[in-house]
């Protein structure tokens, strides 16, 4: 809106007259017929091929003389 006695202010937007209330009123839309998607079948994965683990479910850790602490192979010389 714009003052009358001062030329500084603008015109702000959404103050324009109004549109008819037919023109606002959307078309009713169709619903659009979905389309079933086909599930995966599950498969169940047998238990006895897994690694020995504790009550966390993380591997029991097992000693190898070929590794060290920390998992690197223990160096061994040429014989």
């Amino acid at each position: 809106m714009k003052d009358k006695k001062d030329n500084a202010t603008f015109d702000l937007p959404g103050f324009a007259p109004a549109d008819p209330v037919d023109a606002l009123v959307p078309e009713p839309k169709r619903p659009v017929p979905r389309s079933r998607r086909s599930t995966l079948k599950q498969e169940q994965i047998p238990l006895l091929n897994l690694d020995e683990a504790d009550a966390t479910g993380l591997p029991v850790w097992k000693s190898d003389p070929d590794l060290d602490l920390t998992g690197l192979p223990v160096w061994k010389p040429a014989a």
